[in-house]
């Protein structure tokens, strides 16, 4: 271990920036066995904020701009020139601090066709499992899907409502299928989801991984550090440069530098760091040291469509708003962790296939048994549901670039969204899905009008003129530090930086290609291996477990 004195005078083995998903399992990991220091930065404040705990109080907590990036896209051309906000955790735990929870892996044919199509063989599945195994406590306890004795808490979405239950009769209804657990044997249909949840909290990646590591001697936290830059010499990662309350600092690197930021905070200080294409460099003043012109490339994130219908009967969440409501809730919560501050709102959802073409699900739900509507940054529930439907492979592909060489300035957003005729297609598709669910005898009680989009958008003309004109992210941006075997990737399969030594990046970053799922489970997966990667560990046995697949 080679830590001593302060800031400038100090040598650690290893400078992690950015403490989200990725970087709180690494810091943890990293520093388990005592022989190694770390330091990890975190732009944002501790995770103290109550409404970041309160499982109910996800709305407040991805809403509070003192966490929050409060990203918003250029100009999106297919979206009707609609800027896009992007949230993104600016604080321990990142974006697991302020996400709804979901818990979802992907399918196990995502990884495969890293291996088989991009070469990246050490990502099939069976190598991936383990560590999705190794790092969770599900509630279902242990079997050859689900682990039993790993740092994050999972579990089974159980709070009652009436239209949950409505929801997953009528997926059978519509044959959309049926999965006992999405992340076991059967990764298709409808089904109650697997939440980030434990004793009735947010288990974020920092209460999971990070606080329970802050006690060791040789992992220092500092938050509210806005990192300027990684310096190299030689081609080489030497120092990290860095300012915490209005006072510039650095930090010298012994082994490595791992960057954790995000898929929009990691090719950024790439770019800020010298490393990137370099024309976009030099425009904004900023020499080039390595070209790499796929940095800030590949953007992709999932497009949703929020579909809402008004409740017949008040049985959905509506209240939770008012007053005395909130008394009671808030006093259940703090008692005994029950009642209505528990739930994550969107416990059910599915993994559905738009039509008969693909091999396995490419659309997304997540239901809430509420409706809403938003002004002014305010929410307002209504008696109602919701249904969001994700398109989950796009072909759309966007762009990172640096608006100036000033680290204090956000970077330039391009998702692309819908600019391919294919993803306009599967979300027409996915509305029609949606649809035909809730018209299931299920709803029969339930089903009042439909709001969003509206019953008079029919044709596929008018869905997609509608879906343009109100679709937007559903928070999964990746594929920026892409990885891959190819000498244009970002990155190798160890997650090492072509070029540059003594520096990798960790975070959905380096998605070759976007996860059919939510990505804070995979993201934190990847880390885990990462870790092995960088102390030279063996990575895990792999474990072929089987699960239900149906060609078409």
């Amino acid at each position: 271990m080679s830590k001593q004195g302060k800031f400038g005078d100090t040598t650690y083995d290893y400078v992690i920036i950015g403490a989200g998903s990725a970087g709180c399992v690494l810091a943890n990991k990293l520093s388990a066995d005592g022989r190694h220091s770390v330091l990890l930065l975190e732009a944002g404040p501790m995770d103290r904020n109550l409404m970041i705990h309160v499982p109910a109080g996800v709305y407040y907590a991805y809403r509070n701009p003192k966490i929050n990036w409060n990203y918003q896209t250029e100009a999106e051309p297919h979206l009707f020139d609609r800027s896009i906000e992007t949230p993104r955790g600016k604080v321990v735990g990142g974006s697991s601090s302020i996400n709804s929870m979901v818990y979802m892996r992907g399918h196990p044919l995502d990884y495969d066709h890293w291996a088989d199509e991009l070469s990246l063989k050490q990502w099939r599945y069976e190598h991936c499992l383990p560590y999705f195994r190794a790092g969770e406590t599900s509630d279902r306890g242990s079997d050859q899907w689900r682990g039993g004795s790993g740092e994050l808490g999972v579990s089974q979405a159980g709070y009652d409502n009436p239209l949950y239950d409505a929801f997953l009769q009528a997926g059978e209804q519509a044959g959309q299928g049926h999965s006992d657990d999405l992340n076991g044997y059967k990764p298709e249909g409808i089904a109650r989801f697997d939440s980030t949840r434990r004793d009735g909290k947010r288990c974020s990646a920092a209460v999971a991984f990070l606080h329970p590591a802050l006690h060791r001697k040789n992992l220092t936290l500092i938050t509210q550090a806005q990192v300027k830059r990684v310096v190299l010499q030689d081609k080489r990662a030497v120092a990290v440069a860095f300012s915490q309350g209005g006072k510039d600092h650095s930090v010298q690197v012994g082994k490595e530098v791992v960057l954790s930021g995000g898929a929009i905070n990691s090719p950024q200080v790439l770019m800020l760091s010298g490393i990137g294409p370099a024309d976009q460099l030099r425009k904004v003043g900023i020499d080039p040291l390595h070209d790499a012109p796929q940095v800030g490339q590949n953007l992709q994130d999932h497009a949703t469509v929020v579909m809402q219908w008004r409740c017949l009967e008040p049985v959905s969440m509506h209240n939770a708003s008012r007053l005395h409501h909130q008394a009671w809730t808030g006093l259940r919560w703090l008692v005994n962790r029950s009642g209505l501050a528990t739930t994550n709102i969107w416990e059910a959802g599915g993994l559905i296939r738009g039509n008969d073409r693909v091999a396995y699900p490419n659309l997304q739900y997540h239901f809430g048994p509420v409706g809403f509507t938003e002004s002014n940054g305010r929410l307002q529930l209504q008696q109602g549901f919701t249904l969001h439907v994700d398109q989950l492979r796009p072909r759309s592909r966007g762009h990172i670039q640096l608006r100036s060489a000033n680290p204090a300035d956000k970077p330039a957003i391009q998702f692309n969204y819908l600019s391919t005729d294919f993803d306009v297609t599967e979300l027409v598709e996915g509305v029609r899905k949606a649809r035909e669910l809730v018209a299931q005898p299920a709803f029969d009680r339930f089903r009042g009008e439909e709001i969003v989009p509206g019953i008079a958008a029919q044709t596929d003309r008018d869905l997609a003129n509608a879906i343009r004109n109100m679709s937007g992210t559903d928070y999964h941006p990746c594929g920026t530090c892409r990885m891959g075997e190819d000498e244009e990737a970002v990155v190798d399969g160890e997650m090492r930086v072509r070029g540059i030594a003594g520096l990798r990046v960790v975070d959905a970053s380096v998605l070759p290609r976007i996860i059919s799922s939510n990505l804070n489970a995979p993201v934190q997966m990847i880390a885990a291996r990462a870790a092995d990667f960088i102390l030279g560990n063996p990575q895990r046995k792999a474990e072929r477990a089987q699960f239900h697949f149906q060609s078409n």
